[in-house]
This record gives structure tokens, C-alpha cells and sequence, in this order.
């Protein structure tokens, strides 16, 4: 099963080294003057960010991307699933407070960015967008226009950066839900994307003819491709969401028995 050749992706390593090296320089050089005395990121958020970076890359590069454009819609799946559920949560946790009141946080855009980022436009926006996404039209205008294919993935990291913005925002300007109404918006949020996901897991025939016949020869039909597609848009974005309810749950009860112990008399524990 031979893989596509290699060929670099400027565009991709070209945003990859703003994002890398400008949360280092803003860190580490404009904190102190443009908030002097703020904390920086911690241990975990430096992790947190460049962690988030690189799984971009993985996605976004050679082989998963390329395998996506020429043969494997399961491949484009996986970078869609890792775009979505997985890059904008990990850069969100990663932006320490003073960064992200500096620019999420500008009254000037979080004016128009709070509208968006409320849980009910933030869910419709994101599970709209996913959808038409994937309309087979729209993957056929990714697969043979390359602008088109840049503008479409970046609705799709900016969709799902809005529909995280709920749970992870890092800022006070645009407030997060409640610890027990983010698990049920993500609940809500886990269940939507069972309708195309079924579609796809389903369907006896090839949804995306523009792939054609390019999967056999990775020992697959075009509709065992989809079908492989379909489980990874159902399970793979399950187990990242309900992996964040798990979290929060945790968070929750853990900061309830902490009030509790702060709230009851000493001499009545």
C-alpha cells in the first residue's frame, strides 16, 4: 500500500511557525509590557499549546492529509475529527489569562465574538457548518480547488473554536457555562452528529464518487472507506467529547466537596 509522495505543505508550515513562535515571543517578551505583573502560561498550558500545534501538523501534513485529498475520505474524516475536537480545546486551555484578555478579550472583539459564542449560535454554527462540510458538492470543491479547500477548513476550525468557547473560553469577556450546563451542551453537542455519521456507516453505496475506485488500492472499497469514515465521525468525536464530560464531571464534584469542607463549622466536621 504505497503512500502519496511527499511534497511540503508551505501554507501549513508557514501558520504552524506563527503560532509557535509568536505564543513564545508574546510570552516571553510582550507580557512584560503590555501586562506587567500577569502570570504566564503554566507548565501544563505550554504543553497544552504546543501539543495542539503538533497534532495540527500530524493532521494537516503528510501522510493524513494527502491520503484525504487523493484516496481515503476515512483519512479526511480523521483530519476533520482532529481540526475540530481535538486542536481548538487544546489551544484554547493553552492561552493564559493576560493573552487571551489582550485579544479575544478587547472589548472591540469580544463585542462580536460573545454573540457567537453563546451555547445555542455556538452549537447551531458549529453542527451546520460540519454538516454542509461534508455535503458530497463541498467535498468535491475541496478535492479540486485549493483555495476553496483552505477557506472551508478554516470555517471548520473556526466553527469549532466557537462551539468550545462555552466550555474553555479563557477569558472573563466572554463567559463560559455553568460546570453542570456545559456537560449538558456538550451532551447535546455529542449527539447530532449521529445523523451523518449513520448516514455514512450505513450506506450501501459510495456517497463521494469524486474518490472513485482510489481506496482499492489500499485493500478497501469505496464504500467500506466511508463506512470506516462514518465510525470515526461517531465514535473518534464521542470519546473526545465524552472524555471532556468525564472532566468537567470530576472538576464539578471535586470544587462541591471542596466548597462543603470550606463552608462547614470545624467543630462539626
Amino acid at each position: 500500500m504505497p503512500l502519496p509522495a511527499w511534497h511540503p505543505h508551505f501554507d501549513l508550515w508557514a501558520l504552524i511557525f506563527v503560532l509557535a513562535v509568536g505564543y513564545w515571543y508574546a510570552n516571553t517578551r510582550i507580557r512584560p509590557h503590555a501586562a506587567p505583573g500577569a502570570p504566564g502560561p503554566r507548565r501544563r498550558q505550554w504543553f497544552q499549546w504546543y501539543g495542539g500545534i503538533l497534532l495540527m501538523w500530524v493532521a494537516s501534513g503528510w501522510p493524513i492529509h494527502d491520503l484525504g485529498e487523493q484516496a481515503l475520505f476515512s483519512m479526511h474524516m480523521l483530519e476533520h475529527m482532529i481540526l475540530s475536537l481535538a486542536v481548538p480545546p487544546l489551544l484554547l486551555m493553552g492561552i493564559p489569562r493576560w493573552l487571551a484578555d489582550v485579544t479575544i478579550g478587547r472589548p472591540s472583539v469580544a463585542r462580536l465574538l460573545r454573540p457567537l459564542c453563546r451555547a445555542v449560535p455556538a452549537f447551531v454554527i458549529f453542527n451546520v457548518a460540519f454538516i454542509l462540510i461534508h455535503w458530497p458538492d463541498m467535498v468535491d470543491l475541496m478535492l479540486t480547488n485549493d483555495v476553496a479547500h483552505f477557506l472551508i477548513h478554516f470555517l471548520l476550525f473556526f466553527s469549532a473554536f466557537l462551539m468550545w468557547m462555552p466550555v474553555l473560553s479563557p477569558t472573563l469577556a466572554i463567559p463560559k457555562l455553568s460546570r453542570p450546563i456545559q456537560m449538558l451542551y456538550l451532551f447535546c453537542q455529542s449527539l447530532l452528529p449521529t445523523i451523518p455519521a449513520s448516514f455514512l456507516t450505513f450506506s450501501t453505496v459510495a456517497v463521494y464518487p469524486i474518490y472513485g475506485n482510489a481506496a482499492e488500492a489500499y485493500g478497501l472499497s469505496a464504500v467500506t472507506d466511508q463506512t470506516i469514515a462514518g465510525i470515526l465521525m461517531k465514535l473518534g468525536g464521542g470519546f473526545l467529547i465524552w472524555g471532556t464530560i468525564a472532566v468537567i464531571w470530576f472538576r464539578w464534584t471535586s470544587e462541591a466537596r471542596e466548597w462543603d469542607q470550606m463552608s462547614t463549622p470545624t467543630g462539626v466536621r
